[in-house]
């Protein structure tokens, strides 16, 4: 696996876009209050990057992190801030955290809840796939990753499914609800 280099983390987004049930804009909030428990449902993506032999990009979340910590997930995520597109915001997001330019297709959307056993802190998140190739090895922000690694489809899906106490439970969601991410390359 990969160490992280030695940038600076970019400002993060402070207020997410809260959504009512079928998903429609109806305000925003403070980051950290949108997660407070029973957690509100508010805007999200999550980017997915493969190199050109199909391996998948994983990141072990950094310790500091306000929940999931030292899980580890895909490439990255995040919010859009309220009035800002949720395309821009990932394409932005994937350079500040992993120092990746990537072209990134939307792959589809899907609706979660999960609760953080040690913080408390609830996903509850409407989050927006995207899809990505990248060849180089990045250079993550250390602020926000913990350490990072390309893995085989075939390797992620054994580790998943014997470890998933190791993995942000958005990845496996993610993985579920959409299995062609997970197929080989």
């Amino acid at each position: 696996m990969g160490a992280p280099g030695p940038r600076k983390s970019e400002p993060t987004v402070a207020e997410v876009v809260l959504l009512d049930s079928s998903g429609r804009p109806v305000g925003s909030a403070a980051k950290l209050v949108a997660h407070q428990p029973p957690g509100v449902l508010h805007s999200a993506f999550s980017v997915f990057i493969r190199d050109s032999q199909g391996r998948h990009l994983v990141q072990r979340r950094a310790l500091g992190k306000y929940h999931f910590a030292g899980k580890w997930a895909n490439a990255c995520c995040g919010h859009p801030a309220p009035g800002a597109s949720s395309p821009e915001a990932a394409r932005l997001r994937l350079e500040q955290e992993m120092g990746i330019v990537a072209d990134l297709s939307h792959i589809g959307i899907f609706t979660y809840h999960a609760i953080d056993p040690v913080s408390g802190l609830v996903e509850h998140e409407l989050d927006e796939l995207y899809t990505g190739v990248h060849d180089a090895d990045p250079n993550p922000d250390p602020i926000e990753v913990e350490d990072w690694g390309w893995v085989e489809p075939e390797e992620l899906a054994r580790r998943m499914a014997s470890e998933p106490e190791t993995f942000a439970p958005w990845l496996m969601i993610a993985f579920e609800a959409f299995p062609g991410l997970l197929a080989p390359g």
